[in-house]
This record gives structure tokens, sequence and C-alpha cells, in this order.
């Protein structure tokens, strides 16, 4: 029998005999795409039981060869016409088998791919973090992880959003609600709804508080090892935006939605030893492992930079003064920085304010994991802290644009080694077709601007 991650998930025998009595029908089985996106199908409870279970259930291979909107594109080895858009097979994880109690009868299972025999997809999120954390692993550790979220709520649906074209919309709230009480009670059908169906699906959940944005809010959960935390993340995503469409709301998770602050997803993360022993902290300090760490993840953010930012709307949140970082730099909770060391002891841990809200989990992780193994392997020395204003300091600055992460990653010789030429190929596929779609738009600024003066 799996080991469960806590006693809200189910085991597969829990699920099998829950859909036996009824009180289970339909199971989602889904893996995260390269957008971070849950993906997959809904599975007739009794289906799932007699022919999945058994015998396994698989999808089309170009759901990690499309861009946003789900169209095919060329660039990719692993999917093509040439190649005739053949499956991969869907492997289940009885670990993160959980009820969806907002919706009714119905469980999740999330899933690892492999090709038709059995060898990784390793191009898929889930299987480029595992790679990571085997190394991890090998060495002794684990590697512990939380993800701070935030997200811009609105009191319209997404059907009526979509026929505005996403402007003038009304947020939940009218002014910033920072900390604020009156503000979170005003929303707090919809943030009440969003915590408890998350608990009820196996999260460990803190609570909620509102951002700076209007309508701008967080809904924090514990840390737990970086695959849980990665696992969880996808599910709030597709959830919270599930529970607000049933609200007759629409919440989006852009990095940069208006002119106002943008949604960021801060990823706390730190190594134990796989018994619990700290490797971070000692004698009352940090460690030279540690330094070593956080020396090589600025060392490789740079050439990262596109796994914490992988959209054209990803680069508008990076701006002076704005609370997303826009220095490599660490500092002693200085959030100035792309990087912030807070805790002692068993909370030491380094946070990474790069990544907006659009960032894919698996990936951020995974880079944040290797730049971090790299720093210790080589035994990178870290620089001094920076204090201050690293807004204003001459320490490197973040690619500014997706074309200029999009190349450092592409011709970066450390993602090469640690992430393997398969992976990166793949994802400097991804943003090129990216690229290609915005530079072929014609944005509402260049109306404005030229219909009439040019």
């Amino acid at each position: 029998m799996t080991d469960l991650r806590n006693d809200r998930h189910l085991s597969m025998q829990h699920l099998l005999d829950r859909i036996g009595q009824g009180s289970i029908d339909t199971v989602v089985v889904a893996f995260t795409d390269m957008q971070g996106r849950l993906q997959g199908k809904r599975l007739h409870g009794q289906y799932f039981a007699k022919v999945a279970v058994p015998h396994g259930t698989e999808g089309c291979n170009y759901l990690l060869a499309v861009d946003v909107d789900m169209n095919t594109v060329d660039g990719y080895s692993i999917s093509s016409w040439d190649r005739g858009y053949g499956d991969m097979e869907f492997v289940l994880d009885e670990r993160t088998i959980r009820v969806l109690s907002h919706l009714p009868a119905t469980a999740m299972v999330q899933c690892d791919l492999v090709w038709p025999d059995h060898t990784p997809v390793v191009q898929s999120p889930r299987s480029i973090l595992q790679a990571q954390l085997d190394k991890v692993a090998a060495a002794g550790w684990q590697a512990l992880a939380g993800t701070e979220l935030e997200f811009i709520a609105f009191d319209t649906t997404y059907e009526a959003a979509h026929e505005q074209r996403y402007h003038d919309l009304t947020p939940v709230n009218q002014y910033n609600v920072d900390y604020s009480i009156l503000g979170t009670t005003r929303v707090e059908p919809l943030l009440r709804a969003i915590r408890n169906t998350m608990y009820d699906a196996g999260l460990d959940v803190e609570g909620a508080k509102g951002e700076c944005n209007f309508g701008q809010h967080e809904v924090g959960f514990l840390y737990a090892d970086a695959l849980t935390t990665a696992d969880n993340h996808a599910v709030y995503k597709t959830v919270a935006k599930e529970i607000a469409a049933q609200q007759g709301k629409a919440i989006t998770f852009m990095a940069k939605y208006d002119q106002r602050e943008g949604s960021s997803c801060h990823i706390h993360l730190s190594l134990r030893g796989t018994d619990g022993e700290l490797v971070f902290w000692k004698d009352g300090a940090r460690t030279p492992l540690y330094d070593h760490f956080i020396a090589g993840v600025l060392a490789t953010m740079a050439d990262f930079t596109l796994f914490f930012a992988p959209n054209v709307n990803s680069y508008k949140r990076f701006a002076d003064g704005s609370f997303a970082p826009t220095t490599i730099a660490w500092g002693l909770d200085n959030r100035t920085c792309a990087v912030r060391l807070v805790g002692k002891g068993a909370g030491a841990r380094m946070e990474n304010r790069l990544p907006g809200a659009d960032t894919n989990p698996y990936l951020a992780l995974a880079a944040m994991i290797a730049g971090g193994l790299y720093g210790i392997e080589h035994e990178l020395p870290l620089e001094d802290e920076l204090v201050g204003n690293a807004y204003t300091s001459d320490h490197p600055k973040v690619p500014t644009t997706l074309a200029a992460a999009r190349e450092a990653f592409a011709t970066s010789a450390i993602a090469r080694e640690t992430l393997g030429d398969d992976v990166v190929d793949h994802y400097t596929n991804m943003a090129d077709v990216e690229l290609a779609a915005f530079n072929a738009a014609v944005t509402d600024w260049e109306l404005f601007r030229g219909f009439e003066r040019l």
C-alpha cells in the first residue's frame, strides 16, 4: 500500500471502495502541462476501477507540444505531424488521490507521463522536477518547499470577462486591502470556499490575506516536500478558478494584469537530511552548504529565468519599487532582493521572489534545485549580503524580456548540464512559440497610439 501524504488523501483501495458504494462516480485523471495547467480527462468511476486502474489510460502527446490556445505548433521533437501525434501513457500516482468537495462525487489523481515503452517523458514538468529530486535524494537530502501564490478576483463571470475582452472588469475590492480584515471579509464567501475545499483535498491551509492591487488576495499553505508542494499548487490554481466560476466570479493568475502591482509566486526552499536533520543551519548560523546553495541559485538565476517567468506578460511585473525584484542579489529579510533569506534553525530557508503567479511550480522548483546543487557541487562562494535598496544597486539585473531570458536559457551550459539538452531544447521552443505569437499580435497600445495620430 502506498503511504498517504496525510489522512485527507484516499488510498487506491479506499477510492475503489467509495466507487463501489456509489459515493464517488467521477475520477479526474490529470497531469500538469508546460504552462502549469492540469490536463487530462474525467473517467466514470466504474470505468476507472475496472479499466484504468488495471490497464492504464493515455492521451495524445501533443499535450506537451501546444501553445496556450492548444494550437499544434512546430519545433517540438517529441510531437509533430511527421511523428503522427501518438500517445503518452498516464501513470497514476496513488499518493495524490484526493476528494474534490466542490464537485459532486468527484475525486482526482495526478499522473506521471511515460512513453508506450514505459520510459519517462523527460520533457514533462513533473519528470523534470523529479529528476532534480532524485539528485537531492542521492546526496542524502530532501527538498522542502512552499509557494505563495497571489491572484486578482473580479465580480464578473469568465464568460462576461471574455465578452468584455478582459477590459473594465470590476475587482472584488476597490482599494488596497493588504492585510485588511475588512477587505477580506467582503470576499470571504470566495476565500472560505477555497480554503475549506483545499483542506478537504489534502492541502494544509494556513490562511488568506489581502494584497496591494485592487481585488488581489493570497491563500497560503504549509510547506511540504517539493513534489507535494508542486502537485498541490497545480490543483489549487485549477480549483480556485472553478470555485470562482461557481460563485459567478473570475480570478486571474496573470503575473501583471494591469498597471498596478503584479501577482507573485514567492517560492520558499530548504534542504534537510532524509531523517529531518538540519543541513542549512548549525551552531546558530548558516552552514557552508547553505551558502553554496544560495550562491548557485544566484549564479544560475539569469540562465533559469525562463522557468521563473515563462510568458511575455511575466516581464511586465519586474519594475523598480514594486516589490518584484529587478536585481540578482541576496539579502537578510530584504524584500528588494531576488533572494531573501528568512528564518533560523529549522525555519532557515531561502525565498525566491522572482517567479510570478503564472510560473509552472515544477519547473521553477527544478530550476532552483538545479542551481543550488550546482553551487554545492562547485563550492561556489557566496557574495556579500546586499544591504539597503537593491533597486538602486549596481548588482546584475534580471532579464527584462522573454527574448532575453530565452537566449540565456538556450545558450546556458549549466542548464544543459543540469537539465539535459532535451529539456532545454523543448522549453526554448516553447519560448519561441510564445514570442512569435506576441510579435504577430496587434495590441491595444498600438491601436490607441497609432490609429489616428500616425
